[in-house]
């Protein structure tokens, strides 16, 4: 072996091992990477699918939404908002609409919502609700409800057995159903 030939050769090995540690500490990045991602997706957005037909016709079953997490933690819930509900009571995550915040008070006569006696204008609903005597909604609660308004078709809170939901059993707000593709309407305001 010439001289030269003997040095070239611990060169060659040695960027030959600096290659390899190159891209063992780029797959290792790109693992931490993929990990941080996934836990902010986790964290910040989410997807859920509609179970039933509570939310018919705005949600149909089998429906998988986007779900925004962040928003929690920038501000309540509003109205008209179409939020998931994760109640101890249940066991599951639900879908519905908020359609009264704490404070409002809330009945329904004759099939039509009223909010703090201003009849809801609601042109995502389908079917007619039976009548409720007005109740006031708690300070930390929020009064959801199914778009599918048929008697005995949504678990919502005009049943007795859920009621009002607190503001801290929200996971999220649905933004848009990915499948079918669309927006998910809002309804007009108060």
């Amino acid at each position: 072996m010439t001289e030269e030939a003997a040095i070239l050769k611990p060169r060659a090995s040695r960027a030959s091992a600096a290659k390899k540690k190159n891209g063992v500490w780029g797959w290792v990045r790109f693992v931490l990477l993929l990990a941080v991602a996934m836990l902010i997706l986790h964290n910040l957005i989410g997807l859920t699918r509609v179970s039933g037909h509570s939310m018919d016709p705005t949600l149909q079953n089998g429906s998988v939404l986007l779900v925004d997490k962040l928003s929690l933690f920038l501000g309540a819930p509003e109205y008209g908002d179409v939020v998931t509900v994760k109640d101890d009571r249940l066991g599951y995550t639900i879908v519905k609409r908020v359609i009264a915040v704490g404070g409002d008070r809330v009945a329904i006569r004759e099939g039509v919502t009223y909010v703090n006696e201003v009849p809801l204008v609601e042109l995502y609903t389908y079917g007619t609700s039976e009548d409720m005597a007005e109740q006031t909604v708690g300070k930390d609660d929020l009064f959801v409800a199914g778009d599918n308004r048929t008697p005995g078709a949504s678990l919502d809170s005009r049943d007795p057995k859920l009621g009002t939901v607190h503001i801290s059993d929200i996971k999220g707000y649905a933004l848009m159903s990915l499948v079918p593709f669309h927006k998910i309407s809002k309804p007009l305001k108060l």
